[in-house]
């Protein structure tokens, strides 16, 4: 088989796989996970059976796909090389507040408070396929800054924890629970700027850190 032959059979598969995901997305929040059948998101998806069950053999696989494409960045969105604290938060907070502004965030979030008393198991999936993930980025990062000494961070948890609340907190949760909430771009630019030097303030230190092992 060609390499051009090959490119478009691969094409036509993601392109079949967007189309799952979205359908299930969408018929999750309408029926919910427990009335919603591989059999009817093939349906409103477009594809056979047969091509659905091939990617996806249950719905447990397919909300896990839903979850880490919810949560997925591009390759190239690494965490920023370590040595200046604010450059590197300004980009990950920006990059945070457009991944929680994305519309399929919300409609996760939206899936797993529903149906959570009935099916915890996509709670767990969603917090250890795309919320933990993302979070251990962030630790990584900080925890490279505290390598190099420009921060001093004795719990490196926490203060992710910290950096990453202050904005989903203003940027996300109101949007999830209030009808119409919108942010404005400029409002979220300001956000993600006043979290940067709040944590800046808090751990930024011009002399060199303590030793790793100190590092929780």
């Amino acid at each position: 088989m060609s390499k051009v032959v090959t490119t478009y059979h691969q094409r036509v598969a993601q392109e079949k796989r967007a189309l799952i995901v979205s359908a299930a997305t969408a018929l999750f929040l309408e029926l919910g996970y427990d009335r919603t059948s591989l059999a009817r998101i093939a349906e409103r998806s477009g594809v056979s059976r047969a091509t659905l069950f091939k990617q996806f053999p249950s719905k447990a696989a397919l909300f896990d796909a839903i979850v880490t494409e919810s949560w997925a960045t591009a390759d190239e969105e690494d965490p920023p090389p370590a040595g200046n604290i604010v450059d590197g938060l300004g980009i990950i907070g920006r990059r945070y507040a457009e991944l929680l502004g994305r519309p399929q965030m919300t409609d996760l979030f939206r899936i797993v408070i529903a149906e959570l008393p009935r099916f915890p198991e996509l709670a767990h999936a969603q917090f250890s396929h795309g919320k933990m993930p993302y979070f251990e980025s962030v630790r990584g990062y900080l925890l490279a800054e505290h390598e190099a000494g420009t921060v001093r961070v004795e719990d490196v948890d926490l203060a992710a924890t910290q950096f990453l609340g202050m904005i989903s907190n203003y940027v996300f949760w109101p949007a999830l629970l209030v009808p119409g909430w919108e942010v404005s771009a400029e409002r979220v630019a300001q956000v993600v700027d006043e979290a940067v030097r709040t944590i800046a303030a808090r751990y930024a230190t011009t002399e060199p850190g303590p030793s790793v092992a100190m590092v929780r």
